[in-house]
């Protein structure tokens, strides 16, 4: 994965509270990495911090020259053609009557510029280096025949994004649209999935069961009431956890059904995971039910805790047994159980969004070569 390739891609991760900017080469971060607030909310302050953020890199650079600008953007867009916006960007508001971004940083920097979904490229990260060949390594050091190549990426944040990698490809989709913030609700009709998952949802549910209703609490401070580490409601703060990994779990259960591959989840609130994860694969490993009474499986696979070392195991294993041919003395080996594992992300979403961006860009360039 460009391990040895010496071009030098300049990076961003945007956040609707700040913008990292780095650069990558050989698949490294080289220089230290530039923080500032994003200025969201204003388009002018929001564009001149990003030039500022890119020009500090370049100058740490020195004489090493970038051959190009990827970077992540959250919310609907244009990626192909650079252009943010028009769409719902909460995390971005001054973005969604569409701005030209990725022609305008071309003229500023006289290089090629590529934005993508941080989704997409949390997901293509991962897939690339992260999470997808780590499963398949250890699936090869376990003697299972069995391999990936599909992977469903998810961020929980500010928001709650999703990457799709098929066949070790990124799916950009036709309308670069895939989504699955504005999927309903678990438990609310009518209302957005993100609404439970996200910051503001785990905020909410613990002032709602706690009855602490302004509370000035950010995740880490209810993780840490959680862990009874500070002092407030330590029951509201695991149950608000709880509540929403039940609700991303229906949400990544309809994904897992149609893709068919594995999953990962990246992003600050995965610190939660010892809460988190319980109930969103409870979730998805619940039944539903034809007209019949007949229940089936809400994921037509058996899903497993990639992170437990015991469901590792039988993940890896399967249940291989022999299969006679008909009409034949020859049998063959026949491996029943379909299956998918979820994980949380060793990388880190900030590092698998740089890697993603970095190896997106340079496919890219080599593609435009030929």
């Amino acid at each position: 994965m460009y391990t040895d390739d010496k071009r030098i891609v300049i990076t961003l991760d945007a956040g609707g509270t700040n913008l990292v900017f780095g650069a990558m080469q050989a698949g490294r971060f080289i220089v230290e990495p530039v923080t500032l607030p994003s200025q969201a909310q204003d388009l002018g302050l929001c564009m001149q911090t990003m030039v500022e953020g890119f020009s500090r890199i370049t100058a740490a650079l020195g004489e090493r020259k970038p051959a190009a600008i990827s970077f992540a953007f959250p919310g609907p867009a244009d990626y192909p053609h650079g252009i943010i916006g028009g769409g719902y960007l909460p995390n971005f508001p001054s973005f969604r009557d569409g701005v030209a971004l990725g022609p305008f940083l071309e003229e500023q920097f006289g290089i090629p510029v590529f934005i993508n979904n941080d989704g997409d490229l949390f997901a293509y990260g991962e897939a690339l280096c992260g999470i997808l060949p780590e499963t398949n390594a250890r699936l090869e050091a376990a003697g299972s025949s069995k391999r990936y190549k599909n992977l469903i990426g998810y961020t929980f944040g500010t928001g709650f994004g999703i990457g799709v990698v098929v066949d070790n490809r990124l799916n950009r989709g036709d309308n670069s649209c895939v989504e699955t913030f504005c999927l309903p609700h678990r438990d609310m009709p009518g209302i957005i999935v993100e609404e439970g998952v996200s910051v503001r949802a785990v905020k909410r549910v613990y002032g709602e069961l706690s009855g602490d209703r302004d509370h000035k609490l950010e995740p880490r401070d209810i993780f840490e009431i959680a862990e009874g580490r500070r002092p407030g409601d330590a029951e509201a703060a695991r149950k608000a956890f709880a509540e929403m990994g039940a609700v991303a779990g229906r949400a990544i259960s309809e994904a897992v059904t149609l893709i068919d591959g594995l999953v990962v989840i990246g992003g600050g609130i995965t610190a939660a995971g010892k809460y988190i994860m319980p109930s969103l694969l409870k979730e998805m490993r619940s039944s539903i039910r034809t007209l019949g009474g007949d229940e089936v499986g809400r994921v037509q696979m058996r899903v497993f805790d990639l992170d437990d070392e015991r469901e590792f195991a039988e993940f890896a294993r399967g249940a291989q047994r022999e299969l006679k041919i008909y009409g034949s003395e020859r049998s063959v080996t026949f491996d029943p159980m379909k299956r998918t594992g979820v994980a949380i992300s060793k990388m880190g979403a900030s590092r698998a969004i740089s890697v993603g961006a970095y190896a997106f860009a340079l496919a890219q360039l080599d593609a435009d070569e030929k």
